[in-house]
């Protein structure tokens, strides 16, 4: 009995709103020099090569077959998908409920996007959104556009983000089973999806050359997907025009908006968080928030939280820059 009644408890918390990733403006860095900036050189070493591979990648693009590169296009969708649907707008904001299938794909997806298993990643975005361009912030902008895109990865943390990330409770995240068990057997799971799967598909199915596979679909396509998500963090929190409110940093950008389907509506989205469209005028430039309607359309997906109308307007008149243009 007790065992039954804290499994609905672990449900019940697992379905309720979010605070964790609610901006904490009472929160004051800590006075005095930043720790010294400590170099994780096998990162950098490991990015460096990556994107080699991608940019020699981009060169054969003239002589790859038609059906590689829309197999390159499906796996970039997909992988796209497992961060903006799934980790993003799914776990790591709770904006909708989803079906333990398309939860099994948004994870399978995530693993192929090969950007830290789901726990980890929303566990950080929650920590960026609460902590906002401080240095409790994983990819503070603060500190500049190479940091916010790639260079937070190349360092060690720094201590306040650690700290901040560990006062978390997560209990929605510990509660999901497809959460933990995508976390226990990530590193399966990312040789599979994110390398295998890409590279053998083109190889086996229509006889494309080992070499061109791996470079295309799989090298070229994981390096784009990562630069998408990234410009999220650098781009959209340095240009662009603040609508919904002028005192934070994120923008709304359009080309950001468009090569990471939809994530580019940054003002409005740290504004209103728990938006599942994470912008006001619907699927304009936002295939995430089409995607999520399909899944709604088959039954998949439910209960997306919107913002009113009234609640957008008046925040624009109250914090926005006045850039602020209807429809």
């Amino acid at each position: 009995m007790e065992k039954e009644e804290s499994i609905t408890s672990m449900k019940e918390m697992a379905e309720t709103t979010i605070t964790e990733d609610v901006y904490d403006d009472a929160y004051e860095e800590k006075p005095g020099p930043r720790p010294p900036v400590q170099i994780v050189w096998r990162n950098v070493i490991l990015m460096s090569l990556l994107h080699l591979g991608a940019l020699y990648g981009l060169t054969i693009l003239p002589s790859v077959s038609s059906l590689t590169l829309i197999w390159t296009g499906v796996c970039f969708m997909v992988s796209a998908l497992g961060i903006t649907a799934g980790a993003h707008r799914l776990w790591s904001h709770r904006s909708y409920k989803a079906s333990l299938p398309l939860r099994i794909f948004l994870a399978t997806a995530n693993s192929m996007a090969f950007q830290n298993d789901i726990y980890e990643w929303a566990r950080d975005h929650r920590v960026h959104h609460k902590f906002s361009e401080t240095d409790a912030d994983p990819h503070n902008a603060h500190r500049g556009f190479f940091f916010a895109h790639i260079g937070w990865l190349l360092v060690r943390k720094h201590p306040e983000v650690i700290e901040k990330g560990r006062k978390l409770e997560l209990a929605d995240l510990k509660a999901d089973g497809v959460v933990m068990f995508q976390r226990r057997h990530y590193k399966l799971s990312v040789v599979v999806m994110c390398f295998l799967i890409p590279t053998f598909v083109p190889w086996f199915f229509w006889e494309e050359s080992l070499l061109t596979s791996y470079l295309v679909p799989c090298l070229l396509r994981y390096t784009v997907v990562l630069n998408a998500t990234w410009l999220v963090n650098s781009a959209a929190h340095m240009w662009g025009m603040r609508p919904y409110d002028h005192n934070i940093n994120p923008r709304e950008n359009k080309f950001v908006a468009f090569s990471a389907i939809g994530e580019g509506f940054h003002n409005y989205h740290h504004t209103f968080p728990h938006d599942y469209a994470t912008s006001e005028f619907g699927s304009r430039l936002n295939v995430t928030k089409a995607f999520i309607d399909l899944m709604c359309f088959f039954g998949l997906a439910k209960n997306c939280r919107r913002v009113t109308r009234e609640t957008i307007m008046a925040r624009v008149k109250r914090s926005g820059d006045g850039s602020h243009k209807s429809g």
